[in-house]
């Protein structure tokens, strides 16, 4: 196919991207319904959290098991097929929401959490290199950056319409949940809380998965299968950038997750800045990862002339920064100021000046990305005041092209064995429940500004990752 072909099937791919970031985000307003209707510790609560993202490591342990015995499931059926799949069972997974709630029994909304989680990982595994091989190979990383760019702008806003849905519009429908004592469940505002709050919200969201389907069905997407063998066997693990690159995949969804979990409780505990104001701030830590990937997609793009895409990459920055501005303004009731949140302008200057040092090269970016967060993170640990702050809420910056370039490294070169990689990767989005339980301890025993040197170690092997670990050793291929 010719490049501007490739346009189309590239839009609505990406269209994926934004929705499972959107309803990933969700589950941030799913806990607090879920812990008032069913009076949860902290702890019940959470298991939100392990249900979703416990689906991902489960869901490719049982595909790569699948692949190993019988062949690649994605290459048989197809991405495109596969992304269905992957839609159909996610929709399926947001129905089981209307019973869960009828019946209010948490067990049933766990397990369409997990359900849920196990249409992502399949969409993970089939979208993420269909992403990346439509189009020219060195363009690869330029464009799963800018799919993940929607995907941030889905998490980024979920938590103002979503949050909106679930505790302000669909909740004043329909009769109240009562409490053992007979009494109605209400929020801190003191309104009741009903069933439709979820139920009307995650229908929406089904219905939309399910015409999403539809339009993959009807849509004009390139088969895109390199190999027409189906490999069984273990093969994809005896390429070293791919098995360096799980490793990488691991390293760097534990740190950012580990980071992001801990920064409210930092915030309030370092500088007494209060829950509701410091999750203002927290949506810088992860919107910066959009504004990255957005410039990440231009960095490694097409464009070959320098001043015009750097001055894009500037007016893009700036856009996407007001964007993040807008939705955080809104969330804190107009009330959240614009001087406070000045300093991370100057970060922004600084990821500009990293994306110049990585010239337009995945694995060089990768390197300085990670390097300039270990900076942000020693400078955090060996300083005091508001510098540290903002130390670590600019770390999503530097974040925001760690995935696409390290999954796009890490498939390149796999052939028929490019889906089974796919689903390895996947797995390894486990970082995202070890490392932060290893920050939680050191902060115990150290308390929580010193728990950030955990971080250290993952950011120091991705920069390993972008100077030696992704190369690929041509006798295998």
């Amino acid at each position: 196919m010719k490049k501007n072909e490739f346009t189309g099937p590239l839009i609505v791919v990406t269209g994926l991207f934004f929705m499972w970031g959107f309803i990933t985000s969700m589950n941030d307003i799913l806990i607090p319904y879920l812990k008032k209707v069913f009076e949860l510790n902290y702890f019940e609560a959470m298991l939100v959290q392990f249900a979703f993202f416990g689906a991902y490591f489960i869901g490719s342990v049982v595909y790569f098991i699948i692949s190993a015995g019988r062949g690649d499931p994605i290459m048989k059926i197809g991405y495109k097929n596969g992304i269905i799949a992957g839609l159909l069972l996610s929709a399926f997974g947001l129905l089981l929401f209307y019973p869960a709630a009828s019946m209010k029994v948490y067990g049933i909304f766990l397990s369409a959490l997990f359900i849920l989680g196990l249409g992502f990982t399949l969409l993970q595994i089939a979208a993420n290199p269909y992403v990346a091989r439509l189009g020219r190979p060195e363009t690869a990383s330029s464009r799963l950056n800018l799919s993940q760019a929607f995907n941030s702008f889905g998490t980024t806003i979920a938590p103002v319409i979503g949050g909106y849905f679930v505790f302000h519009y669909f909740i004043k429908w329909g009769k109240p949940f009562l409490n053992a004592a007979g009494n109605p469940i209400t929020l801190n505002s003191g309104e009741a809380v009903s069933a439709y709050g979820v139920q009307l919200p995650y229908l929406i969201f089904a219905l939309v998965f399910v015409l999403m389907a539809v339009i993959i069905k009807v849509s004009h997407l390139p088969a895109i299968n390199v190999e027409h063998e189906l490999p069984k066997g273990m093969g994809a693990l005896k390429y070293p950038h791919l098995v360096f690159g799980m490793i990488a995949i691991f390293m760097y969804v534990g740190a950012e997750v580990s980071i992001g979990s801990i920064l409210i409780n930092f915030m309030n505990d370092t500088f007494s800045i209060g829950e509701m104001q410091a999750k203002s701030y927290l949506a810088f830590y992860w919107g910066g990862a959009m504004i990255g990937r957005f410039l990440g997609a231009i960095s490694m793009g097409e464009i070959k002339k320098t001043v015009k895409k750097y001055l894009l990459m500037l007016t893009v920055s700036i856009a996407v920064f007001f964007v993040i501005f807008g939705v955080v303004w809104i969330e804190s009731d107009f009330t959240f100021q614009f001087v406070s949140i000045l300093p991370f302008t100057g970060f922004m200057l600084l990821n500009l000046l990293a994306f110049r040092l990585g010239n337009s090269m995945p694995a060089k970016t990768l390197s300085v990305f990670a390097l300039v967060n270990v900076v942000l993170l020693t400078i955090a640990l060996t300083n005091a005041g508001h510098l540290v702050l903002w130390a670590l809420l600019s770390i999503g910056l530097f974040n925001s092209i760690m995935w696409s370039n390290i999954f796009t490294l890490a498939i390149d070169k796999l052939g028929k064995y490019t889906s089974q990689g796919s689903s390895l990767l996947v797995m390894m989005i486990l970082g995202g429940a070890i490392i932060p339980l290893v920050q939680g301890s050191v902060a115990d025993a150290m308390g929580v500004h010193y728990s950030f040197v955990v971080p250290l170690i993952p950011y120091l092997y991705i920069a390993f990752y972008g100077w030696k670990g992704y190369k690929i050793k041509t006798d295998l291929l």
